[in-house]
């Protein structure tokens, strides 16, 4: 949808749509959602990144990615993404606005 904004790379529109959605996320997660090649995704959160669109940070053997609350265009770009959203499927709206993460175990240590 966002094709001639964004480039000619889909996988670039489903990383941002999902970070826009969940907060973060991490590449084998958005692979996984949107049953697509691995290594693209990586591609594009690693094209994000050194653009300044988005931060990551290692936790662990994962790393999740997140926007970047210094980009400049950081407000714009969320105003787009949710605009871009509002035409997706129903069904793919609301799975990526379903947070199906679970619950941490009651009285596990932090």
């Amino acid at each position: 949808m966002l094709g001639p904004v964004l480039g000619p790379s889909d996988n670039k529109e489903r990383v941002l749509i999902y970070i826009l959605s969940k907060g973060q996320g991490y590449a084998r997660e958005l692979a996984r959602f949107f049953d697509v090649d691995l290594r693209g995704i990586q591609n594009q959160l690693e094209n994000l990144e050194a653009g300044g669109v988005l931060v990551s940070q290692s936790v662990g053997r994962t790393r999740p990615y997140s926007f970047n609350p210094r980009y400049p265009f950081l407000d714009e770009l969320k105003a787009l993404l949710e605009k871009a959203l509002q035409f997706y499927p129903e069904q793919t709206r609301q799975e990526l606005l379903l947070d199906r993460r679970r619950p941490r175990r009651k009285g596990k240590p932090l």
